[in-house]
């Protein structure tokens, strides 16, 4: 499945002087139904591309599969070209997880926790990363240098957020967009998954800012670094500070502020 994106008419905000008539491309967004062991689970608002990457990392992401019990899947164009269903079937063990889950979604979208029925539901308890090396500044700096370059539907649309992954030279290896921030790295995630490639071999590095959301899926992908270009939340740092996740925030080519991390751990003299 192609990129998402149309041609739709717009007007020139000079339309009275000039009366011309342009034409501009958005990104698609549309409803992708998850349908796991013939199970409704959700149903995400997203960019139609990448979608076996996208149902990968988010079944990742919620804790319902390990990669390796992921199999094939179907996916199925809704009727009139409206959305898509996607159909996957997973371990019987893991029904009574999905069961659960199912229960408590009342709906759902590309952010929040809609249907989370608990405050504890909503924080899970995270595994806390082991110390590791990660990418030195320079790299980080390479890899921000070269991210608006690579990003085809943000260059024609300038309405899609990317997620990549990047080794530790700076090197962009994977780059996923999508019109949901949660989307781009969930497409991300489930393309390294699906290419059997290690997480903390390198960082990731996303183009919106560090929600607590954005956090929770780094960790979970056991990647030891995340790079965003805005800035983070409060519940974002506090996340990132208890599971050992290195954060670096508003970064540029040229700068970048850590909030977590061996550099914040060397600011403080620890």
């Amino acid at each position: 499945m192609t990129r998402g994106a149309v041609n739709i008419p717009t007007r020139r905000s000079d339309y009275a002087a000039a009366g011309e008539v342009v034409s501009r491309e958005v990104p698609v967004e549309a409803p992708v139904a998850i349908e796991i062991n013939g199970i409704a689970y959700a149903v995400m608002m997203a960019t139609p591309c990448d979608v076996e990457d996208f149902v990968t990392g988010f079944l990742l992401s919620e804790g319902l599969a390990n990669a390796d019990e992921i199999g094939p899947m179907a996916l199925h164009p809704v009727e009139g070209g409206s959305g898509l269903v996607v159909r996957i079937n997973l371990p019987p063990h893991r029904a009574a997880s999905i069961m659960e889950r199912a229960r408590r979604r009342l709906g759902d979208s590309s952010c929040g926790i809609c249907g989370i029925e608990s405050v504890e539901a909503a924080l899970r308890p995270l595994d806390p990363l082991p110390r590791q090396s990660i990418a030195a500044p320079e790299a980080i700096h390479t890899a921000l240098a070269a991210i608006n370059d690579a990003q085809t539907l943000g260059k024609a649309t300038a309405a899609t957020h990317a997620g990549a992954f990047c080794d530790n030279k700076g090197e962009i290896l994977v780059l996923r967009e999508d019109v949901g921030r949660h989307n781009a790295l969930d497409k991300v995630i489930g393309a390294l998954a699906r290419a059997g490639t290690d997480p903390a071999s390198g960082f990731l590095l996303v183009t919106s800012r560090a929600s607590y959301e954005m956090i929770e899926k780094t960790v979970r992908a056991r990647c030891p670094l995340l790079v965003a270009i805005s800035a983070p939340t409060d519940l974002a740092v506090r996340r990132a500070e208890a599971a050992g996740l290195a954060l670096a925030v508003v970064a540029r080519p040229d700068s970048m502020l850590w909030v977590s991390g061996p550099e914040m751990e060397l600011a403080h003299g620890l």
